[in-house]
């Protein structure tokens, strides 16, 4: 699936923010020193000054006690404006090590995603296409990017939320077919108890076993997966398959420039690698 190959690309981008040094050393000049800070403060500052039960919502993975220590206090250092503006400075900034110009025929394509896709029910989509387009292209370019990965992210959690998985359960459930734990769980800072119990509960739903993910749960993470590529799939039908493919064509050398250095594989993001 097209759309789903384009994710990859566009997460890879997206994910500069996190991982680059030219990303934390803008944040770290608004103020918001330290990896998490500057991860809470830029990925939450769409949706306003939002305190801990609005951002653990939609974070959705996060044990709340670790968003506590940044959430409401980080908005006393910096505002969501500030937070917005270093955020984007640092994301061009990396990008610019690897992108001398964006192409005519790639930000229309994307902006014309952006304006089919719905927004119901997708918070941190539409938080982030609610904001103004950036002049500058490779602002631009990260910002279509990251809208169109949170609106893929917000239909994820709403089809976990459907199936009654938790976020920690979700990092089980994934840890059961990959081995992951060791990535997410020091950076979503759930306690070995946590997780512990979330196995639990998995297993009593017959989803997880000692060796892994059991066939059921093998299913229940290819429902999961596939009907977040749906729900991601729709605002992409306004534009043609040509058109997909010239703007994958573009990105997706430059989202393999940016792997392993300056954006991490494995990462607890959980992306596959463009």
């Amino acid at each position: 699936m097209r759309v789903r190959e384009l994710w990859v690309v566009l997460e890879t981008l997206h994910d500069v923010t996190y991982f680059a040094p030219q990303a934390k050393a803008a944040h770290e000049a608004a103020g918001l020193r330290g990896f998490w800070r500057g991860y809470v403060g830029t990925r939450a500052a769409p949706l306003g000054a939002a305190g801990l039960g609005v951002v653990t919502a939609v974070f959705y993975g996060f044990a709340p006690s670790f968003l506590a220590r940044s959430v409401p206090s980080i908005w006393e250092v910096v505002t969501p404006a500030e937070a917005l503006a270093a955020r984007s400075a640092g994301a061009v900034a990396a990008l610019r090590e690897h992108v001398r110009e964006v192409p005519a025929r790639v930000l229309p394509v994307l902006r014309r995603i952006v304006a089919a896709a719905g927004w119901a029910g997708r918070p941190l989509g539409a938080a982030n296409a609610a904001l103004p387009w950036p002049e500058n292209p490779l602002a631009a370019l990260w910002q279509a990017a990251t809208t169109l990965r949170e609106h893929r992210g917000d239909g994820h959690v709403a089809v976990l939320a459907a199936e009654g998985v938790d976020g920690l359960e979700a990092h089980a459930l994934r840890d059961a077919a990959d081995g992951s734990r060791s990535v997410v769980a020091p950076n979503r800072d759930w306690t070995d108890e946590e997780w512990n119990a979330a196995r639990d509960r998995l297993a009593a739903r017959g989803l997880i076993d000692g060796r892994g993910l059991t066939d059921r749960g093998a299913r229940l993470r290819e429902h999961i997966e596939r009907r977040t590529d749906e729900l991601a799939a729709v605002p992409y039908s306004v534009v043609g398959e040509d058109e997909l493919a010239a703007v994958d064509g573009w990105l997706r050398p430059i989202a393999r420039k940016l792997v392993p250095v300056p954006v991490p594989h494995p990462n607890p993001v959980g992306a596959p690698t463009p």
